[in-house]
């Protein structure tokens, strides 16, 4: 009597890995299937009739799996194939695992493709979901919409061809980490009024109006970490003077940390941060900002920018302006180079080209600005100036070394310790507005008061 094979975890697992599962001991697919996901301890999606690569959507079958997936408190197995859904509401317990890059869930249209209200503990690991670029009802912002949530966590997932934006959370916490997303009209990943999000690990491209948003109706804390993600070619398709078109934008968001990020091809900013106070921009590397590289504007109060390259930008690192509430910041060991002229940004001013611009309440400490068209650093502007400090920097190759505003009504100024190299029309120069209101700085005892200049080191 033969003897009958064994069914083991390893050998099933290898079976499988071969494409051998419906063949180990030739069992049917539907009990291999089921076999598999009791060995995971999940559910299979096909045991509620949920068939991959059919033309007739799957809503109905693929609803049902998951609500009794979340009932049951066990992950629903999703295996490889695409599926074409619409108007799926995620419950709270849920757990959906895919197979990376294989198991995809496909937008059929009319209305909506993945939402959740009012959850806790939501995991989506390892799926395609794919908006094919269909139209989504005017109620519908993002292929995933999480509306207050606790403990959501979405993981090694890919967010493809959104008419709106890729994911939007509303007052959630949580995390979405190591995940790919391209090709959304709006932008990849949206939070608003973020109750502490981690945005990790992700690969944003290709988005028409920004990369990551982090959004608050109304300025306070947020926290949010947005670290160690990649983010190239991102448009302006709404148009405006800097809302959109950047790789990371921080509105009225205070306390996050924006750190280890590479980013590039932003038609605005590589990293905006607007009425954003206590913010962290620290080692990012940017390239190809066609405004401002790292900007700080308007109401933000407290920012650190240290140790970040910006390469070839119009405008290199920007902290607001004292006139619109934008004050004390940090900018120190930053690598700036190769700024330009022209900007995507339609205006008469004549300061693009300059490396650092600050105004109140800062100190710019150890950087190195390089190839700068108009200034290496701009030190306020008008009576808009205040508790400056600019020193033990280097500038190189730049029309100006420093520019600093010399009305009457500015507030005390230090410019100290730094050496320029090849600066053709001056080292330290003193403005009144767009125009130049003295000679050399660097190179005279002659300097307006409160302004100290020492100790510089101008070279041809």
């Amino acid at each position: 009597m033969a003897r009958r094979p064994v069914l083991s975890r390893r050998n099933f697992l290898n079976a499988s890995a071969i494409g051998l599962g419906g063949a180990l001991l030739a069992p049917s697919r539907s009990r291999a299937q089921t076999v598999l996901a009791d060995l995971r301890g999940s559910m299979d999606a096909a045991t509620y009739g949920v068939r991959p690569g059919t033309v007739d959507s799957q809503s109905a079958a693929f609803q049902l799996a998951i609500n009794q997936a979340a009932a049951d408190g066990k992950p629903l197995f999703l295996p490889a194939g695409d599926y074409l859904v619409s108007n799926i509401d995620l419950p709270s317990g849920l757990s959906i695992i895919g197979v990376p890059g294989r198991s995809r869930i496909r937008y059929a249209g009319d209305g909506h493709l993945l939402f959740a209200n009012e959850v806790n503990n939501l995991r989506l690991q390892g799926l395609v979901i794919e908006g094919d670029n269909r139209r989504m009802a005017g109620y519908a912002p993002a292929l995933l919409h999480i509306s207050t949530g606790t403990n959501i966590a979405i993981e090694d997932c890919q967010f493809l061809g959104s008419a709106k934006d890729g994911v939007v959370f509303d007052r959630v916490e949580g995390r979405i980490e190591r995940c790919q997303l391209s090709g959304a009209r709006g932008a990849a990943i949206v939070s608003n009024d973020g109750q502490g999000i981690a945005i990790r690990d992700n690969v944003v491209t290709d988005c028409a109006d920004n990369g990551i948003l982090v959004h608050r109706w109304s300025a306070g804390h947020d926290g949010t970490q947005i670290i160690g993600n990649r983010i190239a070619r991102i448009g302006a398709r709404s148009d405006g003077t800097g809302s959109f078109g950047n790789g990371i934008h921080a509105f009225r968001a205070d306390d996050v940390m924006i750190a280890n990020n590479t980013i590039r091809d932003c038609v605005f900013s590589a990293v905006r941060c607007n009425a954003a106070s206590n913010v962290q921009i620290v080692n990012n590397h940017c390239a190809a900002s066609g405004e401002t590289g790292l900007d700080v504007e308007f109401g933000s109060e407290g920012a650190v920018i240290a140790n970040n390259v910006v390469d070839d930008a119009a405008n290199g690192i920007s902290v607001g302006s004292l006139s619109e509430g934008g004050r004390m910041a940090v900018v120190q060991g930053n690598l700036v180079r190769n700024l330009r002229l022209e900007t995507t940004l339609p205006t008469d001013w004549p300061t693009y080209g300059t490396g650092i611009s600050v105004a109140a309440d800062t100190t710019v400490v150890a950087n190195v600005v390089e190839n700068a068209p108009y200034a290496g650093i701009r030190a306020g502007f008008g009576p808009n100036l205040r508790n400056v400090i600019i020193s033990q920097n280097i500038v190189r190759h730049a029309s100006m070394g420093v520019t600093v505003s010399v009305v009457d009504g500015v507030g005390p100024s230090i410019i100290r310790d730094n050496i320029f190299e090849d600066t053709l029309d001056g080292a330290v120069i003193g403005m009144h507005g767009w125009d130049r209101a003295t000679g050399d700085l660097a190179k005279t005892d002659d300097v307006p008061p409160p302004l100290l200049v020492e100790n510089n080191s101008a070279l041809s």
